[in-house]
């Protein structure tokens, strides 16, 4: 499988096909980068090289008990990047993804980047605190560190056969087949790495990194999204950003990439060719 090693001696695994301009794609927690096979197979049938890779304990990546945190997440993908040699690429970032592209370009500069998308996605930060009072109180996510720690496999069973794509409102057409695979991508990590996860996509504050970036930014957020609640999210991000474009799906889930991948598709499209 093709990987790289990090400087701390980390494996990462990538994905990496196609020629032409590069869209590097970031999954969300605690999936893979089989999360972007929706979008993967239309970028690449469209001209572009695409690119992806499974975070650090998660996927097909070195399950290591440390730097399940920003600052490493964002230095993995630079190491990507640079392995790769990646220039003017498009950054598509989903849910923690998204937070992973956006400290990324903020850490490592925009030498290497054209525009960047993130799709359902943490900053400016999730939690709740004086500053920010729209946010989930903190004991939100340590119930989701307990039911990790309790049960992982019926964990990851109720989150997407629920809340993460809408399955649970009413008239929802759920997938068994989407179900299971969020299932499978979860359970190829490792549990330590999605524990400490939560608290770097719920705790991270990433406000002052949007407002570094100067490429243009596509935000794109559901207004039903149930995990990574709308009005404390896409619109902040947006205002934050030097040249960021808020897109707003009315009835959208967290997990629209997969569900409503057609629309995705074609609003990414024509956000990097335009």
């Amino acid at each position: 499988m093709p990987t790289i090693t990090t400087k701390d001696g980390v494996d990462i695994f990538y994905k990496d096909w196609g020629s032409g301009q590069p869209i590097v794609f970031s999954h969300g927690w605690p999936l893979s980068s089989d999360d972007w096979d929706a979008q993967m197979l239309f970028f690449v049938g469209h001209g572009f090289r695409v690119v992806a890779h499974d975070r650090r304990g998660h996927g097909r990546s070195a399950q290591v008990g440390d730097g399940h945190d920003m600052d490493h997440y964002a230095d993995d993908l630079a190491s990507v990047t640079a392995h790769l040699d990646l220039r003017n690429a498009v950054h598509v970032g989903h849910s923690t993804g998204g937070g992973e592209v956006v400290h990324y370009i903020a850490r490592h500069g925009e030498s290497r980047v054209a525009k960047a998308a993130i799709l359902s996605a943490v900053p400016p930060l999730m939690l709740q605190t004086a500053d920010n009072p729209g946010g989930l109180p903190k004991s939100v996510f340590d119930g989701l560190q307990a039911q990790l720690a309790a049960n992982r496999s019926q964990f990851y069973r109720d989150l997407p056969a629920g809340p993460f794509y809408g399955y649970n409102r009413p008239g929802a057409k759920p997938s068994e087949a989407v179900i299971q695979n969020w299932w499978r991508q979860g359970m190829m990590g490792g549990a330590k790495a999605h524990y400490d996860g939560i608290v770097a996509f719920s705790q991270t504050d990433f406000t002052e990194d949007l407002k570094k970036i100067n490429v243009p930014v596509l935000v794109m957020h559901g207004d039903d999204d149930q995990i990574v609640p709308y009005a404390d999210s896409g619109p902040l991000s947006a205002k934050l950003l030097k040249n960021g474009t808020l897109k707003t799906y009315k009835g959208f889930p967290h997990g629209m990439p997969t569900t409503e991948a057609e629309t995705i598709n074609k609003d990414l499209l024509a956000f990097i060719r335009g």
